[in-house]
């Protein structure tokens, strides 16, 4: 099931990034007491009663503004709003109702999604609740009232939020068929990739950078089997974005990735690895999906003996988070080595499927021991007595020790290479959780 995408938004200085990180439960966003701080979008998972869904923080929008930050901070707030599933309008109480709040009600009223009216900073409800009932002169519903530095209110907002998913998107989970995310930057060739594979024009193709405005679902068959490919190309481009649009595809991506079983980042074999595309990857990395990496455009290269491997070389560097992902040198516009990623699809949901028995999986780690005896600290040695795999998708093991102090990261990845030595696991990560039994 894809999560709901939830946008904050509002004019700058109304306390959207407080409440961003009040849901988060972390410090993400810069806040700071200066219009203007918080720039870009930027994202987190939140979980409420039985609902987990992605939100969204919003530079503030300032409709009459012609100073270059906040215009572009204007356009990413439209592309949060384009790609929001429920949107909170923030406002502020002790500002009061200002002219610059009916413009924004204007643009939310016209973007035809549900708008949760939120008025912020009211720290006494007995105060500040007469100054609260202004704001239905908006005219987009009842206001709410809250506090997200105090964090009160909180609840009763994310129960109106809630009310808005759509739950008929739990069918997804009915859906057995393997879904793989197309993603990577706008422009790399994502829906040629999946247009080539159908054999026909389905997805709009353009040489403007995120020309798709939505995610697509797109069903190929091959060899009686059925895969769903999810094309994010990112957004329909708006004359104003210009290089910025590469941040835009991030909240698709996130969307997309929830639904998948693995992602094929799409690289473009000309640029070559870049900051964004390490972005891109880690939000699949760290959701656990199985990774392929696709460099496309492969014809376009030209190459000697030693370009395949200087091109290995650099994306396993700029990529070292995910040494496991499989990688694949394709051309969406000959088709070259199109047919092959399948075998690798299906090789990595296997690889991603895949369980060990318990006693074999004890083998390893007691072979690995002995070659390598755990670190000691203050005297005191680590030891491990035992290892069991617990789920698949990814593949995740427990492993019982004396003290989970001493178990070292890089520990963990000695035992993670001896099993993957053993088994293989390629294109998908292993999670490890550590947990202590005390000696008897």
């Amino acid at each position: 099931m894809s999560r709901p995408v939830v946008a904050i938004v509002g004019r700058p200085n109304v306390g959207k990034s407080t409440l961003f990180n009040a849901l988060a439960g972390d410090k993400i966003s810069i806040v700071q007491d200066t219009p203007g701080v918080t720039r870009d979008r930027i994202y987190a998972d939140v979980s409420w009663l039985n609902y987990n869904f992605t939100i969204v923080d919003t530079g503030g929008i300032e409709p009459f503004s012609n100073d270059i930050i906040l215009k572009s901070m204007r356009e990413q707030a439209e592309i949060a709003i384009e790609t929001a599933d429920v949107i909170i309008f923030l406002t502020d109480v002790r500002q009061g109702l200002v002219d610059a709040d009916g413009k924004v009600a204007d643009m939310l009223r016209r973007s035809q999604k549900p708008v949760v009216l939120v008025v912020n900073k009211v720290d006494s409800f007995d105060k500040f609740m007469p100054d609260v009932y202004e704001f239905y002169n908006l005219g987009i519903g009842d206001p709410i009232p809250i506090s997200a530095a105090s964090q009160l209110g909180i609840g009763d907002m994310l129960d109106v939020v809630a009310s808005y998913f759509d739950t008929s998107a739990l069918d997804d989970l009915e859906d057995e068929r393997p879904r793989i995310a197309i993603i990577g930057k706008p422009n790399v060739g994502k829906s040629s990739i999946i247009n080539k594979l159908l054999g026909e024009e389905r997805v709009i193709v353009s040489d403007i950078a995120g020309t798709t405005r939505d995610a697509i679902d797109t069903t190929v068959k091959r060899n009686k089997t059925e895969y769903v490919f999810i094309d994010t190309a990112g957004l329909r481009r708006k004359n104003k974005i210009k290089e910025e649009i590469e941040r835009y595809s991030i909240i698709r991506t996130v969307s997309a990735v929830e639904r998948c079983n693995v992602a094929v980042l799409v690289i473009d074999a000309v640029e070559g690895v870049t900051e964004q595309d390490a972005k891109i990857a880690g939000i699949a990395h760290d959701r656990g999906k199985g990774m392929i990496i696709a460099v496309n455009k492969w014809d376009a290269i030209e190459k000697d003996d030693k370009t395949i491997y200087k091109f290995t070389n650099d994306i396993r560097e700029k990529l070292a988070y995910m040494p496991y992902a499989e990688l694949i040198f394709i051309s969406a516009e000959t088709g070259q080595r199109l047919p092959k990623l399948f075998e690798v699809i299906d090789s990595v949901i296997e690889n991603h499927s895949l369980r060990i028995a318990t006693g074999v999986v004890n083998e390893i780690m007691a072979e690995a021991v002995a070659l390598n005896p755990p670190p000691t600290d203050k005297g005191k040695r680590l030891r491990l007595y035992y290892i069991t795999q617990v789920a698949v998708k990814p593949p995740t093991f427990v492993i019982f020790v004396n003290d989970k102090e001493l178990m070292h990261f890089s520990y963990t990845r000695y035992i993670e290479n001896k099993i993957r030595e053993a088994f293989g696991f390629r294109g998908t990560p292993l999670k490890f959780i550590i947990r202590e039994r005390k000696e008897k």
